[in-house]
């Protein structure tokens, strides 16, 4: 809950901050003769900005438990079920959080996490990866994802992506208008925005989305060499994770759905946009870690 009180007060800062400096460059001034209410534009990036963002964190568990076909564990069928539990209890006690619930779907190697809130998180495993890994080494990718959920990597990266919302509705509206207006110059300007703004407005939108997209995705990626390390803390050494690594790289990872893709093992399309880095390189700063 307090992840979520410092999220929504960071959503609030970051909107005052766009204000305090359109109205300290004079944007205000160039905005409201031409029909654009700078409170509202403000308003509205938050509400579209933020508000897409925390409802997506608050529905993430049931989202990803239907488009990925999670089976929650509730009571173990098998010993390997039961000891994938017990595995996912007991580095939820190392890392000191609450139980998460455990999952397992269908599909090729690959896991993930996910959940509003560190307490009560979700990890799931694919048979896949259960199927073709040893023992040591699925209990290094569990260690990974409890080391997510315990870095509150799901907030951090929806309050990235909500700061990142912001910015592209603001700005692109905001040049939007600067557009329209050189366009329309000696027009009645009261007539409300033209097909200048509209048009612009779609292009930015497009445009600072892929931006967007590039930054959130330099976030996801330093945050997975944080899970490496944290998963090699949990297990007390770091060889386990280095094996791990080494043998998703031989395999075809499973695709997981876009709503939990940032939080697997293994995922990721294009060098600029991929969720994780090369696994080689995950490997290599294992090595180097002190972990």
């Amino acid at each position: 809950m307090k992840r979520i009180f410092l999220f929504l007060l960071t959503n609030v800062a970051v909107v005052a901050v766009l204000g305090i400096v359109a109205s300290l460059l004079g944007v205000n001034r160039f905005l409201t003769p031409n029909g654009l209410n700078l409170p509202m534009l403000l308003g509205f990036a938050l509400v579209i900005g933020f508000g897409g963002a925390i409802i997506s964190l608050l529905i993430s568990k049931p989202v990803a438990k239907w488009s990925a076909g999670v089976r929650i564990i509730n009571d173990a069928q098998n010993a390997d079920e039961a000891w994938i539990v017990e595995t996912v209890r007991k580095l939820a006690d190392k890392a000191q959080i609450g139980m998460p619930e455990v999952g397992i779907f269908e599909g090729a190697p690959n896991a993930f996490a996910t959940g509003a809130f560190k307490n009560s998180a979700l990890v799931a495993v694919s048979t896949g990866l259960l199927a073709g890994m040893t023992r040591e080494e699925i209990e290094a990718v569990i260690g990974h994802e409890i080391a997510h959920v315990a870095n509150g990597d799901m907030v951090t990266m929806t309050l990235i992506q909500g700061v990142m919302n912001t910015f592209v509705v603001f700005l692109s509206r905001v040049i939007g208008y600067a557009v329209d207006s050189f366009f329309r110059r000696g027009s009645d300007s009261n007539s409300g925005p033209g097909i200048g703004y509209y048009v612009s407005t779609i292009v930015l939108d497009i445009v600072l989305g892929f931006a967007a997209a590039i930054v959130v995705a330099w976030f996801s990626r330093h945050r997975e060499f944080r899970a490496d390390a944290g998963s090699a803390r949990l297990l007390g050494r770091k060889q386990p994770m280095m094996n791990a690594l080494a043998r998703l790289g031989g395999m075809q990872p499973g695709e997981l759905p876009k709503t939990v893709q940032a939080m697997g093992i293994t995922g990721g399309i294009g060098q600029l946009f991929a969720t994780h880095p090369p696994i080689e390189e995950r490997i290599a700063a294992l090595q180097n870690s002190q972990a």
